[in-house]
């Protein structure tokens, strides 16, 4: 049941249908790891804890560069030198203290991601490298979480939603370019991506409106055009095909 104080907090968007007091005790009672606390980890985090989902897990090994500061708007000038996820859980608290912020200082590898993905409802996908996506990608198909997948560079950015056993994963999709050196960006493209995958987050969470399932949006933001790719899951996919078995047992990265 709702308190007075958070019909207060989340007055407005109680108001809508779909959300109601019904849905907000669903993202009261969630809890979402969000991968990475920069550029696509802060709107995602601040939407989400805006929003009263009530457990965020927030992962990241790195210490703030000033570099950072033009779009990872978690992390301020006094906070250089500090981990990015000391200085996302003060920033996050401030914002709601009623959310759970929970953090974790680590590397996710094969080692660490059974741990860090226990007991979540949602992985928010906020890495700035595919090494580390792909880990997710099989931790979220092995755990049958929902995984909200993002990346951006320059002006373009992207968004998925891959839902285990039912839509495309990661690893069917062209792999492209995926070095892991830092790609340059401009801070407005995490920002577009980060609130879409916040808005599937939490459409997910209240079972309403229509996902990306099987869809990729594609942002351009120099052109101001968006664009809708169809995705198919792909019967020899090492991680979703119809010869996969464990898929955080497989001997190298997909």
């Amino acid at each position: 049941m709702l308190t007075h104080h958070d019909k207060q907090r989340y007055d407005r968007q109680l108001r809508i249908p779909e959300v109601g007091e019904a849905g907000q005790a669903r993202l009261r009672q969630a809890k979402i790891l969000i991968a990475g606390a920069g550029g696509l980890g802060a709107p995602v985090a601040f939407y989400l804890a805006a929003a009263g989902i009530g457990h965020i897990r927030i992962i990241d090994h790195d210490r703030v560069d000033r570099s950072n500061l033009n779009r990872q708007l978690l992390h301020w000038e006094t906070d250089i030198g500090r981990e990015k996820t000391e200085s996302a859980k003060e920033k996050l608290g401030r914002l709601n203290p009623d959310v759970t912020i929970e953090t974790v200082t680590s590397h996710i590898n094969e080692d660490t991601i059974t741990a860090l993905v226990d007991t979540c409802d949602g992985i928010i996908d906020a890495l700035d490298n595919f090494t580390g996506r792909y880990v997710l990608n099989r931790a979220a198909r092995a755990f049958d979480i929902p995984f909200f997948h993002g990346a951006v560079q320059g002006f373009e950015g992207r968004a998925t939603t891959i839902i285990p056993g039912k839509t495309a994963c990661l690893a069917c999709m062209p792999r492209g370019e995926s070095g892991d050196t830092a790609n340059p960006v401009i801070g407005i493209t995490p920002g577009m991506i980060g609130c879409i995958q916040a808005a599937e987050c939490i459409k997910y969470l209240l079972e309403q409106g229509r996902l990306l399932e099987n869809r990729m949006i594609v942002y351009d933001g120099l052109e101001m055009t968006w664009k809708e790719f169809t995705l198919k899951r792909h019967p020899e996919c090492p991680v979703c095909g119809e010869a996969d078995s464990n898929p955080l047992q497989k001997g190298s990265l997909p």
